[in-house]
């Protein structure tokens, strides 16, 4: 027979665990977390804000039903040291691949977000997308991609991703190259980085 002292227990070991915690949905079918930003969609807009906050803009692009999103949201967005360091230097736009809210590119053109999907080359789900203003106002899209993230990334490889484009390291260096520093720098500190 369960005692009161096992069951509470239990219970909360139940919701200690990030892992077994699943991401809230919205009524649109999308994972949501609290520190998304309840945006126009209005790109151009929401760059400039996240410049003048000293931080970039990130677009996640996730579609209902996406096992991998739930992975996203679940997994990598369960760890403190990638949802602290997402708060503290981007502001995180979500977009439906499927969705029709209207979305303004960077070059002013109003469209759906499959539409705006489309046009910005992303085929599957979860896609992240990090913006900056590196000089002048972006003229279009390209100008505006720093880094793109396509599919689900492990948390160290999310992570790795985020600390890339935060660092500067998109301009410097390929993705590939700035892992393999981190993995050296780290391999002589005596970790091994948990990459699985």
């Amino acid at each position: 027979m369960l005692t009161r002292r096992i069951l509470v227990a239990l219970l909360s070991l139940t919701f200690a665990l990030p892992g077994w915690a699943e991401a809230r949905l919205g009524d649109d079918g999308l994972h949501k977390q609290d520190w998304f930003l309840d945006s126009f969609l209005e790109m151009p807009d929401d760059l400039a804000d996240a410049a003048a906050e000293g931080r970039y803009l990130m677009v996640l692009i996730e579609q209902a039903g996406c096992p991998y999103c739930r992975e996203l949201h679940n997994v990598n967005f369960a760890r403190s040291e990638i949802v602290d360091f997402i708060k503290q230097h981007f502001v995180v736009v979500q977009l439906d691949l499927w969705g029709s809210r209207a979305v303004v590119d960077f070059d002013g053109e109003a469209m759906p977000e499959k539409d705006i999907s489309a046009k910005w080359g992303v085929n599957f789900t979860p896609t992240t997308l990090i913006f900056g203003l590196e000089g002048d106002d972006p003229a279009n899209f390209f100008e505006a991609e720093l880094f793109r993230m396509p599919g689900l990334l492990k948390p160290f490889h999310y992570l790795a991703s985020l600390e890339y484009v935060v660092s500067g390291q998109h301009n410097e260096q390929p993705f590939q190259r700035f892992l393999q520093d981190k993995f050296e720098e780290l391999e002589a500190q005596g970790i091994t980085p948990d990459v699985w």
